[in-house]
């Protein structure tokens, strides 16, 4: 992987098994969008990346190598060995065929936070739905940044709204749960900084004090917030791939990496069923 400074921006080549957009699109992040000219465009931690697929690679426009480093490199696990992993998990034949359709998949590293809200709102929801909704929440509490997005707003602001001031992002239910978790957070109910030194068992227990919040936000916010690739979250594409392919149970082939195995079974599957 070569990461080079370049004119208004940074060049990352040779980066095996990266690819930016299906990571981005395929169902773990709800905050990335193309624009006019279909460069990628995403915020993290208040920094808007713009994404320009290139021949060989990646340009960042108008990025600096600290930004780069203190934000992307492990936003997108740049660190990992996901050539590695593909191969473990490869001997299962279902899950090789999802490697092989949508090589480049990785698990975004997310703020616990915002995986957490975002998840909250994305039950019995659909993606433009789900985009819209917390596009709203950004543009709302979020603070602009010098490319005119928003930073995903703290839980400490949105501890001290009401129901009824989430009413414009026609949250319906979901705003109750988003509350819940916000104010439970600010009052060190729950301390997200403790889970990941927990067990898997006692971090899906204390993300389940929180209103809304069951199995499968649960493990979702435990995957793409904390980065515990043992987590495996169910949704209505991942059940019918276990009862479909794996009524005995998951291969083993996956432990330790379940979450990524799941990433790609999802995609597939979902786009399966599309097609």
């Amino acid at each position: 992987m070569i990461i080079n400074e370049a004119e208004n921006g940074i060049i990352l080549k040779d980066a095996k098994c990266l690819d930016i957009e299906l990571s981005a699109f395929c169902g773990q992040a709800f905050r990335w969008k193309k624009n006019e000219k279909g460069f990628i465009v995403g915020t993290v931690k208040g920094k808007t990346a713009v994404i320009e697929k290139t021949d060989d690679g990646y340009f960042f426009h108008s990025c600096s190598l600290k930004e780069f480093e203190e934000i992307w490199y492990d936003y997108f696990d740049l660190d990992t060995d996901y050539v590695n992993i593909c191969e473990k998990i490869s001997p299962d034949e279902s899950i090789k065929k999802a490697v092989e359709m949508y090589y480049g998949i990785r698990i975004l590293k997310q703020e616990p936070w915002e995986a957490l809200c975002s998840f909250i709102i994305s039950q019995n929801n659909n993606i433009p739905r789900i985009t819209g909704i917390i596009d709203r929440l950004c543009s709302t509490w979020g603070e602009k940044n010098e490319k005119g997005e928003y930073s995903f707003p703290s839980y400490e602001i949105l501890a001290g709204l009401t129901v009824e001031d989430l009413a414009p992002l026609k949250a319906g239910f979901r705003s109750k749960y988003i509350l819940d978790a916000a104010q439970k957070l600010k009052n060190k109910e729950i301390d997200l900084n403790k889970i990941y030194s927990a067990t898997m068992d006692e971090a899906r227990e204390e993300l389940m004090k929180i209103k809304g919040v069951g199995p499968k936000v649960a493990e979702c916010t435990l995957l793409y917030g904390f980065y515990k690739k043992e987590a495996f979250p169910v949704d209505v594409w991942v059940k019918r791939i276990v009862s479909e392919l794996y009524p005995e149970g998951l291969p083993e082939c996956i432990k330790g990496n379940e979450g990524i195995a799941q990433q790609y079974l999802f995609h597939w599957r979902r786009n399966l069923k599309e097609e």
